[in-house]
């Protein structure tokens, strides 16, 4: 596809709302105009009022590829990605094999090159043992550094005090932290296990990993930055009471920036009584004082950018038991149609949200030329109808093939998605042969 005329779209974009045409020639959109005329293109479309914004960067996804085919794969979640209105994802390292080296780095890029619909990036991992690789990492090669301060088992949880030290004086690009105080969240197990016995009902994950856990994790992070000058960004911010340690101000006068995550913002602790494990995830979904604590910040800076943390695991496994269903749950699928649902509520103007899940996500990890509607740039773009649809008359693109959101309706879908200038989902098929680019970083 050479060129593709939008017409009659509501343009959103650096917090503004205007009508007006757009034109995308050989991956880049090349004019944005009142009205464009005199222009050939190989496909018009008429948006007839339609949002059109930039395309959703999400900076946490687990797409499960290389080891574990039945939960998702880079081919599988990506085409689930650009059905939810996200045309970039930059992925975790906590696969199998983990992502602790550049050998296993270089093996996920060239998997993604064969087989994503969406553009994407790569997060690299931290143990024990590749501090000295970590140290010599090109900024410019990785989205970013994970390190799992708690909530990780074997070789990436890192919480040796000394070992931590390093990895915030050393890390050459951004750090980023999943914040959970181990011992604490075992303690509060114990003591349940203890009151209640072994059938701990879903609930109890809320408990389990409480405020105080999250807490003691997430200021111990900001900390070792403030100490060392590191450029830290929080991930999945789940309470009220870690607001308070991230700044309100611009994210370009800021070293510290924090995240939050869908889930955070849509269910909170009242929802396990119908969802149980299904809502299972590290860190937990909380108390609705936190949810809406989270919704206000998102109005501030105080909160950078919003996430998925998008974690499939098969239908069979979320229904063990409590204590051995696995935490995470599948979401890129309806990432923005969930998210416009806090638009219809007035609880952000869609401004904001596209500030803060394209924006602020391309100036935080400095990705040259997306994230925004300007000429020149790449064409990563969503428009978005209101039309409400029902979850349940979708099929599920996930791997997994289930959804949270399962009996829902939301109020807008997504008509369409351009990857890098390519019509990768266009009402309600997958294009097979569009394939994303590799994220560039610029550092």
């Amino acid at each position: 596809m050479n060129s593709v005329l939008i017409r009659n779209a509501r343009l959103v974009n650096e917090g503004r709302e205007v009508e007006g045409d757009l034109l995308v020639s050989h991956g880049r959109i090349v004019k944005i105009a009142r009205s464009i005329e005199g222009e050939r293109a190989t496909l018009e479309i008429d948006a007839n009022g339609q949002w059109l914004v930039p395309g959703m960067i999400d900076d946490q996804v687990h797409f499960r590829e290389p080891g574990a085919p039945a939960k998702g794969s880079l081919y599988t979640e990506s085409r689930a990605a650009v059905a939810g209105g996200i045309t970039s994802f930059m992925d975790m390292p906590n696969t199998q094999p983990a992502t602790l080296t550049l050998e296993a780095l270089a093996d996920k890029k060239h998997r993604a090159a064969t087989t994503s619909v969406a553009n994407y990036g790569f997060h690299f991992g931290v143990s024990h043992d590749n501090l000295d690789t970590v140290a010599a990492l090109n900024p410019c090669e990785v989205a970013g550094v994970k390190v799992f301060m708690g909530a990780s088992t074997g070789n990436l949880l890192v919480d040796d005090p000394a070992t931590l030290e390093r990895l915030f004086a050393e890390v050459p690009t951004i750090l980023l932290a999943h914040c959970e105080h181990t011992p604490s969240i075992d303690a509060n197990a114990a003591n349940l296990h203890a009151q209640f016995g072994e059938r701990l009902p879903p609930a109890a994950h809320a408990l389990i990993r409480n405020a105080e856990s999250c807490y003691r994790s997430s200021s111990l992070a900001v900390e070792l930055a403030r100490r060392h000058g590191t450029r830290l960004h929080v991930l999945h911010l789940t309470t009220a009471r870690e607001l308070a340690l991230f700044e309100d101000k611009p994210l370009a006068h800021k070293r510290i920036t924090a995240e939050v995550c869908l889930h955070h913002l849509l269910f909170d602790d009242r929802d396990y009584a119908d969802l149980g494990n299904l809502i299972k995830c590290n860190p937990a979904i909380k108390t609705q004082a936190d949810r809406d604590a989270l919704r206000a910040a998102l109005n501030s800076n105080r909160l950078d950018v919003i996430g998925s943390d998008h974690a499939p695991h098969t239908w069979e496994e979320k229904q063990r038991p409590y204590a051995q269903a696995p935490a995470g749950l599948p979401l890129v699928q309806h990432a923005l149609p969930a998210l416009l649902e806090l638009v219809e509520e007035g609880v952000l103007p869609i401004t904001t949200l596209v500030a803060k899940t394209s924006h602020r996500v391309a100036d935080l990890f400095a990705i040259p030329d997306r994230g925004y509607l300007r000429e020149g740039y790449w064409a990563d773009l969503v428009l978005i109808a209101a039309q409400a649809f029902e979850v349940n008359q979708q099929p599920i693109l996930s791997q997994c093939g289930w959804t949270p959101f399962a009996g829902r309706s939301f109020r807008h879908r997504v008509s369409l998605t351009m990857v890098s200038g390519q019509i990768a989902w266009h009402e309600g098929r997958i294009n097979e042969q569009c394939r994303g680019l590799a994220l560039r970083f610029m550092r």
